[in-house]
Protein backbone atom coordinates (compact mmCIF):
# COMPACT_ATOMS: atom_id res chain seq x y z
CA UNK A 1 0.00 0.00 0.00
CA UNK A 2 1.71 3.73 -1.17
CA UNK A 3 2.35 5.59 1.95
CA UNK A 4 -0.64 8.03 1.44
CA UNK A 5 -3.26 5.46 1.26
CA UNK A 6 -1.70 4.39 4.88
CA UNK A 7 -2.02 7.78 6.41
CA UNK A 8 -5.48 7.77 5.15
CA UNK A 9 -6.20 4.55 6.94
CA UNK A 10 -4.65 6.04 9.91
CA UNK A 11 -6.97 8.97 9.93
CA UNK A 12 -9.86 7.18 9.43
CA UNK A 13 -9.33 4.16 12.08
CA UNK A 14 -7.40 5.72 14.82
CA UNK A 15 -9.47 6.57 17.74
CA UNK A 16 -7.92 9.47 18.21
CA UNK A 17 -9.57 11.63 15.02
CA UNK A 18 -12.82 12.80 15.64
CA UNK A 19 -15.99 11.94 13.92
CA UNK A 20 -16.41 14.84 11.96
CA UNK A 21 -13.05 14.28 10.47
CA UNK A 22 -13.44 10.52 9.57
CA UNK A 23 -16.76 11.67 7.70
CA UNK A 24 -15.26 14.22 5.70
CA UNK A 25 -12.23 11.41 4.66
CA UNK A 26 -15.15 8.75 3.64
CA UNK A 27 -16.75 11.38 1.09
CA UNK A 28 -13.50 11.15 -0.89
CA UNK A 29 -13.27 7.62 -0.62
CA UNK A 30 -13.50 6.91 -4.13
CA UNK A 31 -11.48 9.99 -5.40
CA UNK A 32 -7.65 9.11 -5.08
CA UNK A 33 -5.78 12.10 -6.80
CA UNK A 34 -7.30 13.73 -3.82
CA UNK A 35 -6.35 11.40 -1.02
CA UNK A 36 -3.07 11.56 -2.54
CA UNK A 37 -3.05 15.70 -2.36
CA UNK A 38 -3.90 15.43 0.83
CA UNK A 39 -1.77 12.73 2.74
CA UNK A 40 1.53 12.69 0.36
CA UNK A 41 3.45 14.17 3.28
CA UNK A 42 2.56 16.41 6.18
CA UNK A 43 1.69 20.31 5.87
CA UNK A 44 5.12 21.44 6.08
CA UNK A 45 6.38 23.85 8.98
CA UNK A 46 8.17 26.37 7.21
CA UNK A 47 11.01 28.94 8.46
CA UNK A 48 7.26 31.05 8.86
CA UNK A 49 5.22 28.24 10.29
CA UNK A 50 2.32 26.74 8.66
CA UNK A 51 -0.08 27.55 5.41
CA UNK A 52 -2.11 25.59 3.78
CA UNK A 53 -5.71 24.63 2.36
CA UNK A 54 -8.45 24.26 5.10
CA UNK A 55 -9.68 20.15 5.31
CA UNK A 56 -9.21 16.97 6.59
CA UNK A 57 -5.34 15.51 6.45
CA UNK A 58 -1.72 15.68 6.83
CA UNK A 59 -1.07 17.96 4.40
CA UNK A 60 -3.65 20.49 5.23
CA UNK A 61 -4.73 23.24 7.95
CA UNK A 62 -6.53 21.43 10.56
CA UNK A 63 -6.84 20.91 14.42
CA UNK A 64 -4.40 18.46 14.55
CA UNK A 65 -1.79 20.02 12.12
CA UNK A 66 -2.16 22.97 14.03
CA UNK A 67 -2.06 21.31 17.08
CA UNK A 68 1.26 19.42 16.10
CA UNK A 69 2.81 22.46 15.59
CA UNK A 70 2.42 23.66 18.54
CA UNK A 71 3.63 20.81 20.12
CA UNK A 72 6.56 21.07 18.80
CA UNK A 73 7.05 24.79 19.37
CA UNK A 74 6.09 24.24 23.10
CA UNK A 75 8.82 21.65 23.30
CA UNK A 76 11.56 24.09 21.61
CA UNK A 77 9.90 26.94 24.31
CA UNK A 78 10.45 24.17 27.19
CA UNK A 79 14.08 23.69 25.58
CA UNK A 80 15.25 27.10 25.99
CA UNK A 81 13.23 28.00 29.95
CA UNK A 82 11.80 30.65 28.76
CA UNK A 83 8.14 29.23 29.25
CA UNK A 84 7.20 31.39 31.92
CA UNK A 85 7.56 34.35 29.56
CA UNK A 86 3.95 32.67 27.74
CA UNK A 87 2.57 33.04 24.48
CA UNK A 88 1.16 35.89 22.79
CA UNK A 89 -2.05 34.57 19.99
CA UNK A 90 -3.79 36.87 17.72
CA UNK A 91 -6.05 35.78 14.35
CA UNK A 92 -7.80 37.18 11.50
CA UNK A 93 -11.14 36.87 10.10
CA UNK A 94 -10.81 33.28 8.23
CA UNK A 95 -12.68 30.29 8.73
CA UNK A 96 -11.15 28.27 11.61
CA UNK A 97 -9.22 31.37 12.54
CA UNK A 98 -10.69 31.10 16.25
CA UNK A 99 -10.45 27.60 16.15
CA UNK A 100 -6.92 27.33 15.59
CA UNK A 101 -5.77 29.67 17.97
CA UNK A 102 -7.86 27.99 20.77
CA UNK A 103 -6.25 25.07 20.07
CA UNK A 104 -2.88 26.27 19.79
CA UNK A 105 -3.43 27.90 23.39
CA UNK A 106 -4.66 24.97 24.87
CA UNK A 107 -2.21 23.08 23.58
CA UNK A 108 0.55 25.47 25.20
CA UNK A 109 -1.75 25.49 28.33
CA UNK A 110 -1.62 21.62 28.51
CA UNK A 111 2.81 22.02 28.45
CA UNK A 112 2.16 24.78 31.45
CA UNK A 113 3.11 27.73 28.99
CA UNK A 114 0.74 30.46 29.51
CA UNK A 115 -1.36 32.12 26.19
CA UNK A 116 -2.62 35.39 26.00
CA UNK A 117 -5.16 35.34 23.26
CA UNK A 118 -6.97 38.52 22.09
CA UNK A 119 -10.34 38.94 22.23
CA UNK A 120 -11.48 39.25 18.65
CA UNK A 121 -9.27 39.19 15.22
CA UNK A 122 -6.69 41.47 15.29
CA UNK A 123 -4.06 42.80 12.27
CA UNK A 124 -0.57 40.77 12.14
CA UNK A 125 1.57 43.65 13.61
CA UNK A 126 -0.47 43.87 16.79
CA UNK A 127 0.55 40.61 17.63
CA UNK A 128 4.37 41.83 16.90
CA UNK A 129 3.69 44.96 19.56
CA UNK A 130 1.40 43.12 22.11
CA UNK A 131 4.37 40.21 22.60
CA UNK A 132 6.54 42.97 22.99
CA UNK A 133 4.70 44.61 25.19
CA UNK A 134 3.46 41.83 27.23
CA UNK A 135 7.26 40.31 26.99
CA UNK A 136 6.56 36.86 26.02
CA UNK A 137 8.74 34.43 24.64
CA UNK A 138 6.94 33.95 21.62
CA UNK A 139 3.65 35.12 19.85
CA UNK A 140 1.29 33.05 17.20
CA UNK A 141 -0.65 34.58 14.61
CA UNK A 142 -3.59 32.81 13.01
CA UNK A 143 -3.74 33.96 9.29
CA UNK A 144 -3.46 33.36 5.57
CA UNK A 145 -2.62 36.60 5.03
CA UNK A 146 -4.03 37.34 0.49
CA UNK A 147 -4.45 33.79 -0.01
CA UNK A 148 -7.91 32.77 -0.81
CA UNK A 149 -10.73 31.65 0.86
CA UNK A 150 -9.89 28.22 1.36
CA UNK A 151 -6.95 28.57 3.05
CA UNK A 152 -5.32 29.58 6.71
CA UNK A 153 -2.24 29.83 8.60
CA UNK A 154 0.03 29.71 11.19
CA UNK A 155 3.39 31.89 11.80
CA UNK A 156 5.16 31.83 15.11
CA UNK A 157 7.12 34.97 15.96
CA UNK A 158 9.79 35.53 19.23
CA UNK A 159 10.32 37.49 22.07
CA UNK A 160 11.73 40.61 19.64
CA UNK A 161 8.45 40.65 17.61
CA UNK A 162 9.55 39.56 14.60
CA UNK A 163 9.04 36.09 12.77
CA UNK A 164 11.66 33.36 13.56
CA UNK A 165 14.70 33.25 11.13
CA UNK A 166 17.80 31.20 11.29
CA UNK A 167 18.90 28.97 13.24
CA UNK A 168 15.95 29.35 15.60
CA UNK A 169 13.52 28.65 12.88
CA UNK A 170 15.51 25.37 12.35
CA UNK A 171 15.25 24.41 16.00
CA UNK A 172 11.65 24.58 15.70
CA UNK A 173 11.46 22.73 12.73
CA UNK A 174 13.18 20.32 13.93
CA UNK A 175 11.28 20.29 17.30
CA UNK A 176 7.59 19.43 15.24
CA UNK A 177 8.83 16.84 13.11
CA UNK A 178 10.14 15.19 15.80
CA UNK A 179 6.21 15.09 16.70
CA UNK A 180 5.90 11.67 15.28
CA UNK A 181 2.41 11.08 16.15
CA UNK A 182 -0.72 13.64 16.03
CA UNK A 183 -1.36 11.68 20.01
CA UNK A 184 1.88 12.67 21.19
CA UNK A 185 0.22 16.62 21.43
CA UNK A 186 -0.70 17.88 24.27
CA UNK A 187 -4.19 20.04 25.01
CA UNK A 188 -6.21 20.96 28.22
CA UNK A 189 -10.07 21.77 28.55
CA UNK A 190 -10.25 25.82 27.74
CA UNK A 191 -12.25 26.30 31.22
CA UNK A 192 -9.60 24.21 33.05
CA UNK A 193 -6.75 26.04 31.13
CA UNK A 194 -8.33 29.59 32.62
CA UNK A 195 -9.07 28.34 36.13
CA UNK A 196 -5.49 28.03 36.26
CA UNK A 197 -4.53 30.91 34.43
CA UNK A 198 -3.00 29.30 31.53
CA UNK A 199 -5.01 30.97 29.11
CA UNK A 200 -5.48 34.76 29.80
CA UNK A 201 -8.14 36.69 27.33
CA UNK A 202 -6.33 40.53 26.23
CA UNK A 203 -7.82 43.19 24.30
CA UNK A 204 -8.64 46.83 24.74
CA UNK A 205 -5.87 47.24 27.15
CA UNK A 206 -3.16 46.50 24.24
CA UNK A 207 -5.23 48.37 21.31
CA UNK A 208 -4.61 51.83 23.32
CA UNK A 209 -1.11 51.03 23.92
CA UNK A 210 -0.63 50.62 20.15
CA UNK A 211 -2.69 53.34 19.29
CA UNK A 212 -0.55 55.62 21.46
CA UNK A 213 2.74 53.99 19.86
CA UNK A 214 1.79 54.84 16.29
CA UNK A 215 0.25 58.41 16.77
CA UNK A 216 4.20 59.19 18.25
CA UNK A 217 5.62 58.61 15.07
CA UNK A 218 3.45 61.58 13.35
CA UNK A 219 5.89 64.56 12.23
CA UNK A 220 3.48 67.36 11.24
CA UNK A 221 0.60 67.16 13.28
CA UNK A 222 -0.17 70.57 12.66
CA UNK A 223 -0.69 69.90 8.94
CA UNK A 224 -3.02 67.13 9.78
CA UNK A 225 -5.02 69.62 11.80
CA UNK A 226 -4.35 72.01 9.20
CA UNK A 227 -5.89 70.06 6.63
CA UNK A 228 -8.32 67.62 8.13
CA UNK A 229 -11.43 69.06 6.69
CA UNK A 230 -9.95 69.14 2.86
CA UNK A 231 -8.44 65.95 2.65
CA UNK A 232 -10.66 63.16 1.53
CA UNK A 233 -10.08 59.67 1.89
CA UNK A 234 -11.15 56.16 0.85
CA UNK A 235 -10.36 52.87 2.84
CA UNK A 236 -11.28 48.87 2.99
CA UNK A 237 -10.22 46.17 4.76
CA UNK A 238 -11.10 43.67 2.53
CA UNK A 239 -13.44 42.38 4.97
CA UNK A 240 -10.45 42.00 7.18
CA UNK A 241 -8.67 42.66 10.93
CA UNK A 242 -7.86 46.52 9.75
CA UNK A 243 -11.13 48.08 10.22
CA UNK A 244 -11.09 49.20 13.67
CA UNK A 245 -7.54 50.18 14.00
CA UNK A 246 -7.58 51.85 10.83
CA UNK A 247 -10.45 53.56 11.71
CA UNK A 248 -9.45 54.41 15.19
CA UNK A 249 -6.30 55.79 14.21
CA UNK A 250 -7.32 58.27 11.48
CA UNK A 251 -10.36 59.65 13.90
CA UNK A 252 -8.14 60.25 17.00
CA UNK A 253 -4.99 61.95 14.33
CA UNK A 254 -8.29 64.55 13.39
CA UNK A 255 -9.25 63.18 9.64
CA UNK A 256 -12.61 64.12 9.19
CA UNK A 257 -13.14 62.45 5.77
CA UNK A 258 -12.89 59.10 6.34
CA UNK A 259 -15.22 56.85 3.85
CA UNK A 260 -15.30 53.38 4.38
CA UNK A 261 -16.41 51.01 1.87
CA UNK A 262 -19.65 49.59 3.35
CA UNK A 263 -19.67 46.22 1.67
CA UNK A 264 -16.57 45.24 2.38
CA UNK A 265 -16.25 46.82 5.79
CA UNK A 266 -17.53 44.03 8.16
CA UNK A 267 -15.28 40.88 8.75
CA UNK A 268 -16.27 37.80 5.76
CA UNK A 269 -14.29 34.80 5.86
CA UNK A 270 -15.57 34.08 2.11
CA UNK A 271 -14.59 37.67 1.08
CA UNK A 272 -17.72 37.82 -0.81
CA UNK A 273 -17.09 40.76 -3.03
CA UNK A 274 -13.94 40.11 -3.88
CA UNK A 275 -11.90 37.89 -6.61
CA UNK A 276 -8.98 37.82 -4.10
CA UNK A 277 -8.06 39.59 -1.13
CA UNK A 278 -4.78 41.22 -2.35
CA UNK A 279 -3.95 45.10 -2.75
CA UNK A 280 -1.56 43.86 -5.59
CA UNK A 281 -4.69 43.18 -7.48
CA UNK A 282 -6.48 45.82 -9.31
CA UNK A 283 -9.31 44.40 -9.45
CA UNK A 284 -9.80 44.26 -6.09
CA UNK A 285 -10.22 48.33 -5.79
CA UNK A 286 -13.11 47.97 -7.80
CA UNK A 287 -15.78 49.27 -5.24
CA UNK A 288 -13.73 51.22 -3.22
CA UNK A 289 -12.43 53.28 -6.73
CA UNK A 290 -16.37 53.58 -7.51
CA UNK A 291 -17.07 55.09 -3.77
CA UNK A 292 -13.63 57.20 -4.42
CA UNK A 293 -15.63 59.17 -7.69
CA UNK A 294 -18.31 59.51 -5.64
CA UNK A 295 -16.54 61.61 -2.94
CA UNK A 296 -14.18 62.23 -4.78
CA UNK A 297 -11.57 61.62 -3.13
CA UNK A 298 -8.17 61.96 -2.72
CA UNK A 299 -6.31 58.97 -1.80
CA UNK A 300 -8.04 55.23 -1.66
CA UNK A 301 -6.12 52.77 0.65
CA UNK A 302 -6.87 49.05 1.12
CA UNK A 303 -5.28 46.86 3.59
CA UNK A 304 -4.87 42.81 3.17
CA UNK A 305 -7.47 40.63 5.51
CA UNK A 306 -4.45 40.29 8.04
CA UNK A 307 -3.63 44.01 7.82
CA UNK A 308 0.17 43.78 7.47
CA UNK A 309 0.27 45.31 3.61
CA UNK A 310 -1.25 48.26 2.14
CA UNK A 311 -2.45 48.87 -1.54
CA UNK A 312 -3.11 52.47 -2.65
CA UNK A 313 -4.55 54.89 -5.80
CA UNK A 314 -4.48 58.65 -5.60
CA UNK A 315 -6.10 60.97 -7.59
CA UNK A 316 -4.09 62.80 -10.79
CA UNK A 317 -5.24 66.54 -11.19
CA UNK A 318 -4.24 66.32 -14.68
CA UNK A 319 -6.20 63.38 -15.98
CA UNK A 320 -8.84 63.36 -13.39
CA UNK A 321 -8.51 59.46 -13.12
CA UNK A 322 -7.22 57.01 -10.00
CA UNK A 323 -3.49 56.02 -10.17
CA UNK A 324 -2.30 52.51 -8.83
CA UNK A 325 1.03 52.64 -6.99
CA UNK A 326 2.95 49.31 -6.80
CA UNK A 327 4.32 48.41 -3.24
CA UNK A 328 7.30 49.62 -4.28
CA UNK A 329 5.97 53.23 -5.45
CA UNK A 330 4.10 53.50 -1.69
CA UNK A 331 6.99 52.20 0.35
CA UNK A 332 9.19 54.77 -1.35
CA UNK A 333 6.84 57.66 -0.95
CA UNK A 334 6.69 57.18 2.23
CA UNK A 335 10.19 56.46 3.15
CA UNK A 336 11.04 59.62 1.14
CA UNK A 337 8.80 61.67 3.26
CA UNK A 338 10.25 60.27 6.36
CA UNK A 339 13.74 60.73 5.29
CA UNK A 340 13.45 64.43 3.95
CA UNK A 341 10.88 65.60 6.55
CA UNK A 342 13.02 64.47 9.50
CA UNK A 343 15.88 66.31 7.90
CA UNK A 344 13.91 69.37 7.47
CA UNK A 345 12.89 68.69 11.20
CA UNK A 346 16.80 68.16 12.47
CA UNK A 347 15.86 64.56 13.51
CA UNK A 348 17.56 62.37 10.42
CA UNK A 349 20.37 60.24 12.82
CA UNK A 350 23.99 60.62 11.30
CA UNK A 351 23.45 56.91 11.45
CA UNK A 352 20.21 56.18 10.15
CA UNK A 353 19.70 53.04 8.06
CA UNK A 354 17.14 52.11 5.39
CA UNK A 355 16.30 48.20 4.88
CA UNK A 356 14.92 46.92 1.69
CA UNK A 357 14.92 43.56 0.55
CA UNK A 358 16.59 41.93 -2.42
CA UNK A 359 13.68 42.17 -4.93
CA UNK A 360 12.54 45.65 -3.88
CA UNK A 361 13.19 49.04 -5.81
CA UNK A 362 16.71 50.48 -6.76
CA UNK A 363 14.99 53.55 -6.15
CA UNK A 364 16.12 53.35 -2.89
CA UNK A 365 19.37 53.25 -3.52
CA UNK A 366 19.71 57.35 -4.81
CA UNK A 367 17.39 58.29 -2.26
CA UNK A 368 19.41 57.09 0.78
CA UNK A 369 22.38 58.57 -0.84
CA UNK A 370 21.08 61.90 -0.80
CA UNK A 371 19.91 61.61 2.28
CA UNK A 372 23.08 60.10 3.57
CA UNK A 373 21.35 57.46 4.92
CA UNK A 374 22.64 53.57 5.06
CA UNK A 375 20.97 51.14 2.44
CA UNK A 376 20.72 47.15 4.04
CA UNK A 377 19.80 44.97 1.88
CA UNK A 378 18.24 41.83 2.92
CA UNK A 379 16.60 38.44 1.87
CA UNK A 380 12.73 38.50 0.93
CA UNK A 381 10.96 37.96 3.97
CA UNK A 382 9.91 41.28 6.36
CA UNK A 383 11.18 39.14 9.46
CA UNK A 384 15.16 39.81 7.67
CA UNK A 385 14.18 43.49 8.16
CA UNK A 386 13.10 42.58 11.72
CA UNK A 387 16.10 41.06 12.24
CA UNK A 388 17.77 43.96 11.18
CA UNK A 389 16.42 45.90 13.77
CA UNK A 390 17.00 43.35 16.57
CA UNK A 391 21.04 43.56 15.55
CA UNK A 392 20.89 47.98 15.59
CA UNK A 393 19.63 47.61 19.45
CA UNK A 394 22.24 45.12 19.91
CA UNK A 395 24.78 46.63 18.61
CA UNK A 396 24.05 50.48 18.48
CA UNK A 397 25.50 49.87 14.80
CA UNK A 398 22.59 52.26 13.00
CA UNK A 399 19.53 53.49 14.04
CA UNK A 400 16.32 52.11 12.21
CA UNK A 401 14.41 54.60 10.31
CA UNK A 402 12.41 52.81 7.53
CA UNK A 403 11.98 49.14 6.16
CA UNK A 404 10.50 48.11 2.46
CA UNK A 405 9.71 44.81 0.79
CA UNK A 406 7.95 45.03 -2.82
CA UNK A 407 5.46 43.02 -2.01
CA UNK A 408 3.21 46.46 -0.44
CA UNK A 409 4.67 46.02 3.17
CA UNK A 410 6.67 48.72 5.17
CA UNK A 411 7.44 49.88 8.72
CA UNK A 412 7.87 53.21 10.23
CA UNK A 413 8.95 52.69 13.60
CA UNK A 414 9.80 49.99 15.94
CA UNK A 415 7.05 49.16 17.83
CA UNK A 416 6.51 46.16 15.71
CA UNK A 417 8.92 44.09 13.97
CA UNK A 418 6.84 43.26 10.95
CA UNK A 419 5.06 44.86 8.09
CA UNK A 420 2.01 46.88 9.44
CA UNK A 421 -0.75 48.31 7.57
CA UNK A 422 -2.09 50.29 9.98
CA UNK A 423 0.96 52.38 10.46
CA UNK A 424 1.56 52.62 6.82
CA UNK A 425 -2.21 54.12 6.56
CA UNK A 426 -1.17 56.63 8.75
CA UNK A 427 1.88 57.62 7.20
CA UNK A 428 0.54 57.85 3.94
CA UNK A 429 -2.60 60.00 4.71
CA UNK A 430 -0.03 62.55 7.04
CA UNK A 431 2.39 62.37 3.88
CA UNK A 432 -0.93 63.17 1.43
CA UNK A 433 -2.31 66.10 4.13
CA UNK A 434 1.16 67.29 3.40
CA UNK A 435 1.05 67.26 -0.52
CA UNK A 436 -2.76 69.02 -0.39
CA UNK A 437 -1.08 71.97 1.77
CA UNK A 438 1.69 72.54 -1.10
CA UNK A 439 -1.68 71.97 -3.22
CA UNK A 440 -0.40 68.67 -4.60
CA UNK A 441 -1.32 65.18 -4.56
CA UNK A 442 0.47 61.75 -3.95
CA UNK A 443 0.58 61.19 -7.64
CA UNK A 444 2.34 64.53 -7.96
CA UNK A 445 4.88 63.60 -5.07
CA UNK A 446 5.96 60.46 -7.25
CA UNK A 447 6.01 62.37 -10.07
CA UNK A 448 8.47 64.45 -8.66
CA UNK A 449 10.63 61.40 -6.77
CA UNK A 450 10.95 60.42 -10.15
CA UNK A 451 11.98 63.82 -11.43
CA UNK A 452 14.83 64.03 -9.13
CA UNK A 453 15.79 60.46 -8.66
CA UNK A 454 15.09 58.99 -11.79
CA UNK A 455 12.00 56.82 -13.22
CA UNK A 456 12.76 53.19 -11.58
CA UNK A 457 10.12 50.82 -12.70
CA UNK A 458 9.74 47.09 -11.53
CA UNK A 459 7.46 44.42 -12.75
CA UNK A 460 6.25 40.61 -11.73
CA UNK A 461 5.62 37.40 -13.07
CA UNK A 462 4.12 34.88 -11.40
CA UNK A 463 3.23 31.10 -11.99
CA UNK A 464 0.76 29.32 -10.25
CA UNK A 465 1.72 25.48 -10.08
CA UNK A 466 -0.10 23.38 -7.59
CA UNK A 467 -0.01 20.22 -5.95
CA UNK A 468 2.62 17.42 -6.39
CA UNK A 469 3.66 17.90 -9.90
CA UNK A 470 3.53 21.66 -9.14
CA UNK A 471 6.10 21.51 -6.68
CA UNK A 472 8.06 19.22 -8.94
CA UNK A 473 7.79 21.80 -11.81
CA UNK A 474 9.10 24.78 -9.67
CA UNK A 475 12.09 22.50 -8.97
CA UNK A 476 13.10 21.61 -12.20
CA UNK A 477 12.34 25.83 -13.29
CA UNK A 478 15.05 26.51 -10.54
CA UNK A 479 17.60 23.91 -11.12
CA UNK A 480 17.23 24.51 -14.98
CA UNK A 481 18.33 28.32 -14.25
CA UNK A 482 20.79 27.50 -11.73
CA UNK A 483 22.59 25.32 -14.34
CA UNK A 484 22.43 27.08 -17.37
CA UNK A 485 22.51 30.60 -15.98
CA UNK A 486 21.60 33.22 -19.19
CA UNK A 487 24.55 35.86 -20.17
CA UNK A 488 21.95 38.10 -21.45
CA UNK A 489 18.30 39.71 -21.40
CA UNK A 490 17.51 40.21 -25.01
CA UNK A 491 20.09 43.64 -25.33
CA UNK A 492 21.02 43.83 -21.70
CA UNK A 493 24.07 41.35 -20.83
CA UNK A 494 23.84 39.83 -17.33
CA UNK A 495 27.11 41.79 -15.15
CA UNK A 496 26.82 39.41 -12.48
CA UNK A 497 24.74 36.08 -11.62
CA UNK A 498 23.94 35.32 -7.67
CA UNK A 499 23.28 32.24 -6.26
CA UNK A 500 21.94 32.55 -2.84
CA UNK A 501 21.25 28.94 -2.19
CA UNK A 502 25.05 28.08 -2.67
CA UNK A 503 25.64 31.90 -1.18
CA UNK A 504 28.15 32.62 -4.20
CA UNK A 505 28.31 35.53 -6.54
CA UNK A 506 29.75 35.48 -10.46
CA UNK A 507 31.36 38.29 -12.49
CA UNK A 508 30.21 37.53 -15.50
CA UNK A 509 32.67 39.17 -17.32
CA UNK A 510 35.96 38.69 -15.25
CA UNK A 511 34.99 34.98 -14.23
CA UNK A 512 35.59 36.34 -10.39
CA UNK A 513 33.76 34.65 -8.01
CA UNK A 514 32.91 36.08 -4.55
CA UNK A 515 30.13 35.57 -1.54
CA UNK A 516 26.73 36.87 -1.43
CA UNK A 517 27.23 37.79 2.24
CA UNK A 518 23.62 36.57 2.94
CA UNK A 519 22.20 33.58 4.28
CA UNK A 520 21.51 30.80 1.78
CA UNK A 521 17.97 31.02 0.20
CA UNK A 522 16.42 29.42 -2.99
CA UNK A 523 16.94 32.53 -4.78
CA UNK A 524 18.93 33.34 -8.38
CA UNK A 525 19.36 36.98 -8.95
CA UNK A 526 20.79 38.55 -12.32
CA UNK A 527 22.72 42.11 -12.37
CA UNK A 528 22.48 43.52 -15.55
CA UNK A 529 23.38 46.69 -17.15
CA UNK A 530 21.79 50.23 -17.15
CA UNK A 531 20.43 49.71 -14.07
CA UNK A 532 18.48 46.53 -14.99
CA UNK A 533 17.95 43.51 -12.80
CA UNK A 534 15.55 40.54 -12.93
CA UNK A 535 15.39 37.56 -10.08
CA UNK A 536 13.54 34.34 -9.57
CA UNK A 537 12.44 32.38 -6.47
CA UNK A 538 9.75 30.29 -5.74
CA UNK A 539 7.10 31.24 -3.24
CA UNK A 540 7.07 30.61 0.56
CA UNK A 541 3.50 30.59 0.89
CA UNK A 542 2.20 29.66 -2.40
CA UNK A 543 2.01 27.32 -4.86
CA UNK A 544 4.08 29.53 -6.86
CA UNK A 545 7.11 30.59 -8.47
CA UNK A 546 7.77 34.26 -8.69
CA UNK A 547 10.27 36.50 -11.87
CA UNK A 548 11.12 39.84 -10.28
CA UNK A 549 12.78 42.48 -12.43
CA UNK A 550 13.41 45.89 -12.32
CA UNK A 551 14.67 48.99 -14.76
CA UNK A 552 15.62 52.45 -14.99
CA UNK A 553 14.21 54.86 -17.91
CA UNK A 554 14.33 58.65 -18.91
CA UNK A 555 10.39 59.04 -18.25
CA UNK A 556 7.38 56.70 -17.59
CA UNK A 557 7.07 55.75 -21.30
CA UNK A 558 10.82 54.76 -21.43
CA UNK A 559 11.09 52.83 -18.06
CA UNK A 560 7.66 51.52 -19.11
CA UNK A 561 9.25 49.94 -22.65
CA UNK A 562 12.10 48.88 -21.18
CA UNK A 563 10.26 46.73 -18.51
CA UNK A 564 8.02 45.28 -21.03
CA UNK A 565 11.07 44.21 -23.56
CA UNK A 566 12.89 42.65 -19.93
CA UNK A 567 9.65 41.22 -19.08
CA UNK A 568 9.19 39.36 -22.25
CA UNK A 569 12.84 37.95 -21.57
CA UNK A 570 12.41 36.88 -17.84
CA UNK A 571 9.12 35.28 -18.62
CA UNK A 572 10.65 33.13 -21.37
CA UNK A 573 12.70 31.30 -18.47
CA UNK A 574 9.64 29.64 -17.41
Amino acid sequence: MDAYREAYEYWLTDPYFDEKTKEELRLIGDNEDEIRERFYKDLEFGTGGLRGIIAAGSNRMNVYTVRRATQGLANYILKEGTQDKGVAIAYDCRFMSPEFADVAATCLAANGIKAYVFDALRPTPELSFALRTLKCTAGIVVTASHNPPEYNGYKVYWEDGAQVTSPRDIDIISEVNAVSRYSDAKTMDKEEAISKGLYEVIGKEIDDKYMEELKKLILHPEVISEMAEELTIVYTPFHGTGNVPVQRILKELGFKKVYVVPEQEEPDPEFTTLEYPNPEDPKAFALALKLAKEKKADIVMATDPDADRLGIYAYDTKSGEYIGFTGNMSGMLIGEYQLRERKALGKLPDNGALIKTIVTTNLADPITEDYGVKLIEVLTGFKYIGEQIKLFEETGSNEYLFGLEESYGCLVGTHARDKDAVCAVMCLSEAAAWARKQGRTLWDEMLRIYDKYGYYKEGIHTLTLKGIDGAEQIKGIMEKIRNNPPKSFGELKVKEFRDYAAGTTLNIETGAKGETGLPKSNVLYFDLENNSWCCVRPSGTEPKIKFYMGVKGTSLEDAEKKLEALKEEVVALS
